[in-house]
């Protein structure tokens, strides 16, 4: 790789960097909010709050990855006919398809992380959400027990709370267990907080008094105590499965999935469809690189206006990818659609390059640049200015 090729692929990879960057912090700040009552309703730390919505980062670098590609070849391309050095190395020798190479190896770079990303991260980190999420949702005190509500978990066991303080702290608990046949235990305490350990889980009580009505006796006993621990292993998580849907299946397992799994059974064409999708993800970015760079890599001087085909790439690319999707969703029915898709993008990346070889200047039409004239000068009649000629 020359010098020039060396600049060029930084330049690139720089720019598809702070695209990617971006884009995806404002994508993910957004997804985050949706889930703020993570801690607000469910008492959870901002560290598991942080740690749950970081997750699904990779599911959305798999998506704007070849956006941001696109985003880094248009502004590498502009910044170079902006200068005049594509015209100063066309005329050095440097042909459209030679030129070509730095943002073909910039592009391998970008596909070898999207393909990690679709085998296994994307889905790894779905898969983590699902299990942290269940691990939240399965709790009693986190599912269940609602501010200001009886909840009945048991035959003759009803707990409340008054309400959730910051850290997980609960306030006002009211627990009445009548289980036991020969007596009854009301308990009051005025904090408390979940422990878990290797015994299991445990309501620890704080500042509270207990009550024992014993069968026979006609007086309650009356304990007050400043820490209780109240066992509440029966009604965790312990041993909650979770059930994997179709994000969270590595490509591997999309490959080959076992003819016993209940979700294949009932949906096999969604395994289909997710399995072509991360098969064709590091494909994209190639049919994009090679799109975008045949709209803007031929030679130009400055006089040369690039705002057509700048919007003939965007269309190309959005249009390739829109119709991608579609294809995906249809592929759910039958598999017609998923050839579709690999004939789409495979025939984008060959128009592409044929551009790029046969040296294919795209610039608009005559008639629409006549169109645009007069359509300008009426505009300018009509203000009473003359036109420009």
């Amino acid at each position: 790789m020359g010098s020039i090729d060396k600049y060029i692929f930084r330049t690139t990879l720089a720019s598809f960097a702070l695209v990617l960057v971006s884009l995806t912090g404002v994508i993910w700040i957004t997804q985050a909010l949706r889930g703020i009552d993570l801690m607000t309703s469910q008492g959870q730390t901002i560290l598991t709050f942080l740690g749950i919505t970081s997750l699904v980062i990779p599911a959305l670098v798999l998506i704007i990855s070849p956006i941001a590609l696109m985003i880094a070849i248009s502004h590498t391309l502009n910044k170079l006919a902006t200068d005049s050095e594509i015209i100063v190395m066309n005329a050095a020798g440097f042909s459209p398809f030679r030129l070509f190479y730095p943002f073909f190896y910039a592009t391998c770079v970008v596909a070898a992380l999207v393909a990690f990303i679709a085998a296994y991260l994307a889905p790894d980190g779905m898969r983590r959400i699902k299990q942290w999420d269940a691990e939240i949702t399965a709790d009693v005190l986190t599912n269940i027990l609602q501010p200001g509500r009886f909840a009945q978990l048991d035959k003759n066991l009803t707990i409340r709370i008054r309400e959730r303080l910051p850290g997980g702290i609960l306030a006002g608990i009211f627990i009445d267990d009548r289980r036991d046949p020969n007596e009854r235990v009301s308990i009051v305490a005025e904090h408390g907080e979940v422990v878990k350990n290797e015994n299991g889980s445990f309501l620890v009580l704080k500042d509270g008094n207990l009550q024992r009505f014993e069968a026979g006796k006609r007086d309650p006993a009356l304990v007050a105590f400043g820490r209780y621990g109240f066992d509440m292993s029966k009604f965790g998580n312990q041993g909650h499965d979770v059930t994997l849907g179709i994000r969270e299946r590595y490509l591997w397992e999309l490959f080959s999935p076992s003819e016993d799994d209940p979700v294949y059974k009932q949906i096999p064409g969604q395994f289909r469809s997710a399995l072509h999708d991360s098969l064709l993800a590091p494909i994209y970015p190639f049919a994009f690189a090679v799109l975008t760079f045949a709209f803007l890599g031929a030679p130009r001087t400055t006089r040369q206006s690039r705002n057509f085909s700048i919007g003939g790439s965007i269309i190309a690319v959005f249009g390739l990818r829109m119709a991608g999707f579609a294809c995906s969703v249809m592929a759910v029915k039958s598999q017609g659609p998923v050839l579709v898709q690999y004939a789409m993008v495979l025939g984008g990346i060959g128009i592409g390059l044929w551009m790029i070889i046969g040296g294919i200047v795209v610039e608009p039409p005559a008639g629409l640049m006549e169109a645009i004239n007069k359509s300008n000068a009426r505009i300018a009649r009509l203000f009473g200015r003359p036109a420009t000629a």
